[in-house]
């Protein structure tokens, strides 16, 4: 079942464009994979904050024995990983490091976990007579990478346990079908009594997901993309009578629809009041921040990156837009936008 898609970006980054690519990719073997699969959720795109930290899962699957996640990326060269867990990409002949993606979905998972546990109570049932309470720890929990499918990955030299969890987009199902391992029949359930692994129930699997989807926080992209079907209905002028010699018409006059300030949904509050209105965006001596009209409290537009929570970034500007970009896994992020009110 897939329970979210993965949300369109209209980035123009070409960085960015080519991790959506990948992505969409991953997501549509999935899509067709598991799309009518009871025992399975997928969850694409999943965004989510705890205990003041920030994870964004690009791929996530619920079973009934576990979770497995999916870290796309982009790679269309070469990569190597050296004894050392190092990685290296080719992109146009040249070698460059870059951040382990292997480590960054560990973190996601560690956070995943963290915020599971904290509502177990809710989500899981006791056992033993009512005296034990399920947890999470002991699932299984798996993670892999899923890279471009014309990568050349260099294998003989790289750690084995690395090599396992890296995967070409066309095999991404075949992998993740292997770590689940999920009985096709009563009677291979059966057959493997051996299999110890503790089994979340059909309602434990829906509370979850329920669960999951109420802590999903979208991007700022997908924010847009959810607030432009619910535009305001048309509302009629009052009518106007218009009086010819023999009749007399009644016109009414629609309004155009009511558009919400697209270009002013920052990901930006005010750190005093809270406020996301009318900020004006500044230039000074730490670097750009916003000022509020209401409190006139300064906030720094520079925070941890929206994808890997790194605070290794810096922000730039291209005319009225201000982006937030990574230095460690190279996302680019439009943060605010000083805009007028649209009007039609």
């Amino acid at each position: 079942m897939i329970i979210k898609n993965k949300e369109t970006n209209f980035s123009k980054d070409i960085r960015q464009i080519a991790g959506d690519k990948q992505e969409q990719d991953v997501a549509f073997f999935l899509r067709r994979a598991f799309k009518d699969n009871q025992q399975v959720f997928v969850f694409n795109d999943f965004r989510f904050e705890f205990n003041e930290e920030v994870a964004q899962i690009d791929h996530l699957i619920l079973y009934p024995y576990g979770f497995v996640l999916i870290e796309s990326k982009s790679i269309t060269g070469e990569v190597k990983v050296n004894n050392n867990q190092e990685w290296t990409r080719s992109y146009n002949k040249h070698w460059s490091g870059m951040r382990s993606p292997i480590k960054q979905v560990e973190l996601q998972e560690k956070l995943l976990l963290d915020l599971l546990l904290e509502d177990k109570v809710q989500l899981l049932p006791k056992f033993l007579f009512g005296l034990l309470q399920q947890g999470f720890a002991g699932r299984c929990w798996d993670h892999i990478c899923a890279i471009s499918s014309n990568a050349i990955v260099h294998r003989d030299d790289m750690p084995k346990d690395i090599s396992k969890k890296l995967v070409k987009s066309e095999f991404v199902v075949d992998k993740v079908t292997k770590l689940m391992n999920i009985p096709t029949s009563k009677l291979i359930t059966a057959l493997k009594a051996g299999d110890t692994r503790p089994l979340f129930s059909a309602e434990s699997m829906d509370k979850i997901s329920n669960y999951l989807m109420q802590h999903h926080k979208p991007s700022r992209a997908e924010h847009v993309q959810q607030i432009i079907p619910e535009l305001s209905e048309v509302k009629s002028k009052p009518v106007t009578k218009i009086e010819s010699s023999t009749q007399t018409y009644i016109v009414e006059k629609p309004q155009p629809p009511v558009i919400p300030n697209i270009l002013q949904l920052p990901q930006l509050a005010c750190k005093k009041c809270n406020n996301t209105v009318k900020l004006q965006a500044i230039w000074g001596k730490f670097g750009y921040y916003v000022k509020c009209p209401s409190c006139d409290a300064n906030t720094a537009m520079k925070q941890s990156c929206l994808s890997c929570n790194s605070k290794n970034t810096k922000i730039n500007k291209k005319k009225a837009y201000y982006y937030l970009t990574c230095q460690d896994c190279n996302a680019h992020d439009e943060i605010f936008v000083q805009s007028p009110v649209i009007s039609l």
